[in-house]
């Protein structure tokens, strides 16, 4: 893609035709380290079994297991993994239908 040889067209004008940053041509990105492998199997078997555990859950699993871990880097892996828990998130209750809480605004102005 980039051609670092090419004498005619700056590496920095390469980079604005193909749209990618220029860090990216002076260094490769870093892979997951072997820690992290490890703690993506434990966080992949364990889904497996419990496919309701969360980011919670899965922290102290794995702190049940031996592995000093922050809800962070969990959070960071099971996103990395493409893993969400079965369980919804919770949201704040809104009424079906907002015609109902016109009494309410009445009843608060006098009427």
């Amino acid at each position: 893609m980039i051609n670092k040889q090419n004498s005619k067209l700056a590496i920095k004008s390469q980079c604005q035709l193909l749209l990618i940053s220029r860090s990216s041509v002076y260094r490769q990105a870093k892979g997951e380290t072997d820690c992290n492998l490890e703690r993506m199997t434990l966080i992949d078997k364990q889904f497996l079994a419990r496919p309701f555990y969360g980011v919670r859950q899965m922290r102290w699993y794995l702190c049940v297991q031996g592995h000093k871990v922050n809800i962070k880097r969990i959070r960071r892996l099971m996103r990395l993994m493409g893993v969400k828990g079965l369980m919804p998130i919770y949201k704040n209750p809104t009424p079906a239908n907002p015609i109902n809480n016109i009494k309410y605004v009445l009843i608060y102005c006098g009427e």
